[in-house]
């Protein structure tokens, strides 16, 4: 009976947030929808223009009423919907081909540069973090704060430039275009993780301050407990909430942020397919990254806000009471 106690709220909490979150992507795919449907160019006369056929109003009229471009925009954006809840999500207006099955190609390349982006990111911040907050006001301090104020200050596009000028071409240790490759991955993966890394340093030490400045940590000192036993049982273990949020919000700005780079090192991933899309104005492809996008990011959200939900009693306690 107690087994059950403990997880009926989470389970209400779970039916929670996603109902919360399918309000959310309704609206995502409504705007996205509405905002190409309003768009001045004509998306009958592009796919016409791109496969080479001679543009005419009794052919544009065929195309759409064959298509269901004539019909009212509720009723195109419930087909679209509906469409694309089954997986298909149209065809590019550039080259025909199937826009599903062009993300599911670039996807796996973005996931890829984003995990490797955070991976560096939380090694690096973390450590650098907890020893600028555990050696507050000294040199190392200064220094590190100062480094991390320099980084998060410079845009993922130039430090991009900045690493393919000075890595790739004064000292030609990576190749300058990524071309896909597991080399080529480095220099894209340091220009996204270094922006964030000093970001995120200066907010672990933040966290770990606060920590640092609560009772308990005295209490626990003046007990005897080593202050490396308390820094890594309590501090870090009470920080963990706040560092993880943060950690996870950056992997949605991440899978939304990577298009520069992906741009300027040839990665084909999904920033630069949408990127090439915009260019030419390929309006499938940019509603359906658009709507993969807010999926997987209210996704992450979720699996936070449950992580959130498991670690802290706190949570647990509040969601039983009521």
């Amino acid at each position: 009976m107690k087994k059950r106690i403990c997880q009926e709220p989470i389970l209400h909490f779970i039916v929670r947030r996603l109902v919360s979150l399918v309000v959310v992507l309704l609206g995502v795919t409504f705007l996205t929808y509405g905002l190409m449907y309003l768009s001045p160019s004509d998306p009958v006369e592009m796919l016409l223009q791109a496969q080479g056929i001679p543009v005419s109003e009794e052919v544009v009229l065929a195309l759409k009423q064959k298509a269901g471009l004539n019909r009212p925009f509720l009723v195109q954006y419930v087909s679209w919907l509906g469409n694309f809840c089954r997986g298909d999500m149209g065809q590019s207006l550039v080259d025909g081909q199937s826009v599903a099955k062009a993300l599911q190609a670039a996807l796996p390349r973005t996931l890829l540069l984003t995990l490797t982006s955070m991976i560096v990111t939380m090694v690096l911040s973390v450590p650098l973090g907890i020893l600028t907050a555990v050696r507050q006001n000294r040199f190392s301090d200064y220094l590190i704060r100062l480094l991390s104020f320099l980084g998060h200050s410079m845009p993922s596009f130039f430090v991009s430039l900045l690493l393919l000028y000075v890595v790739a071409l004064k000292w030609r240790w990576l190749p300058v275009l990524a071309a896909n490759t597991a080399k080529g991955l480095i220099l894209p993966t340091l220009a996204l993780a270094i922006p964030m890394t000093g970001k995120h340093i200066r907010q672990v030490r933040a966290a770990i301050l606060e920590q640092l400045g609560q009772s308990y940590v005295d209490g626990a000192l003046s007990r005897g407990i080593k202050p490396g036993a308390v820094l890594v049982r309590d501090v870090l273990r009470n920080a963990l909430m706040t560092i993880i949020t943060w950690m996870s919000l950056s992997v949605g700005s991440l899978l939304g942020g990577t298009a520069a780079v992906e741009m300027i090192f040839v990665w084909r991933g999904m920033g630069f397919l949408v990127m090439d899309a915009i260019l030419k104005r390929d309006y499938p492809m940019i509603q359906a990254f658009v709507v993969w996008m807010a999926l997987i990011y209210v996704l992450i959200n979720l699996l936070v806000d449950l992580s959130c939900h498991l670690l802290d009693p706190r949570l647990r306690q509040g969601e039983e009471a009521n």
